[in-house]
């Protein structure tokens, strides 16, 4: 099967295409690569900054900048029940996505499930366009936003970054992408290029849609079904606590350009207090212990490339309290362990 390799810097187009999927589970479907790549270790900065409980700070942000992509979100609001069960969804969907990254030999074919749940997910939004999740330019976009957010987790939750470790992990994000089997005509060439790419994206491309709203409004977001116990009271002074806290750190990381999109103010003032935020977090996880800082996926890889595991000991799926609704859970667009 030969695949397209090349990158041919940022693409933005919003047209309809999609790769071919004829061969749908395969590895190496969709132009992404020749054979599958080598894949991220523990020596990358990925590993070291991604996979981290920290990162569910920056949920709603990833979350709404996804989702603010024109076919993105109307995939979202047409195909998606992610608003009927928003925290099940968040937190067992990390295991996948976070298996692209630490799967170690077996991430090729973690990725290439992720890109299967996309199949078929596809249509005309309200206004006439065309979408589809397998769209490659849609596709990065969603990969982008987990660079950035990697980025981001780095520099506002992680100490800060050198030049020379963005450069880094820009290198380390295309190797990490390279695990969809997707085509590489969208990803930028270089760390500059995809400076110019985002930018272009935050500016020209990106909407205030329903989606990347509804994401961002937690007043309708139901229990997790740990938290049945919960009086209903209680849970909606907890939404309440929730939106504010979550309005302050989202907000902050959304780039200027964002924040007048969805109109938001940002002062100075509120930029030093979200500073001194992510610095106070920096500092207390400094003090814990690595590994109840790690997501089990990211903590069993590391148990894997340190000996304390075997190198083919089964991955870690989900717990039963993430699955999705009992009706969905042979549904091929959701990822549903046998737990």
């Amino acid at each position: 099967m030969t695949q397209d390799t090349s990158a041919a810097g940022p693409v933005t187009s919003t047209s309809g295409a999609e790769p071919d999927v004829s061969a749908a589970g395969c590895p190496v479907t969709g132009g992404g690569y020749d054979a599958p790549p080598v894949p991220l270790g523990p020596d990358s900065l990925t590993w070291r900054y991604f996979g981290q409980w920290t990162g569910m700070l920056q949920g709603p942000w990833a979350g709404s900048m996804q989702n603010m992509h024109p076919q993105l979100g109307a995939a979202v609001e047409k195909h998606s029940i992610f608003f009927i069960e928003r925290m099940p969804r968040l937190f067992r969907s990390v295991y996948p996505i976070g298996g692209v990254v630490f799967d170690g030999h077996r991430a090729p074919q973690t990725g290439a499930e992720v890109r299967d749940y996309h199949i078929g997910i596809k249509g005309v939004d309200d206004q006439g366009r065309r979408y589809s999740a397998l769209n490659p330019e849609v596709f990065y976009w969603a990969h982008a936003t987990f660079f950035k957010s990697t980025l981001l987790a780095a520099e506002w939750l992680g100490g800060g970054l050198t030049e020379a470790q963005k450069r880094q992990l820009f290198d380390e994000h295309v190797t990490w992408y390279r695990m969809y089997g997707m085509s590489m005509r969208p990803v930028p060439r270089s760390w500059e290029e995809f400076q110019e790419y985002w930018d272009h994206m935050c500016h020209n491309v990106l909407e205030n849609n329903w989606a990347a709203r509804t994401v961002l409004d937690l007043s309708t977001m139901t229990k997790h079904p740990s938290l049945e116990w919960m009086p209903d009271w209680l849970w909606r002074l907890n939404l309440i606590v929730m939106q504010r806290f979550f309005n302050f750190t989202t907000v902050g990381l959304f780039d200027p350009a964002v924040r007048e999109l969805m109109g938001y103010t940002w002062s100075p003032r509120q930029e030093r207090a979200h500073r001194l935020f992510g610095k106070v977090v920096y500092r207390v996880v400094k003090l814990m212990p690595k590994r109840m800082m790690m997501h089990p996926r990211k903590r069993s890889a590391w148990d894997r490339a340190t000996g304390r595991l075997p190198v083919d000991a089964p991955l870690v799926q989900t717990p039963a309290r993430n699955l999705p609704p009992v009706e969905y859970r042979d549904d091929p667009h959701f990822y549903s362990p046998k737990v």
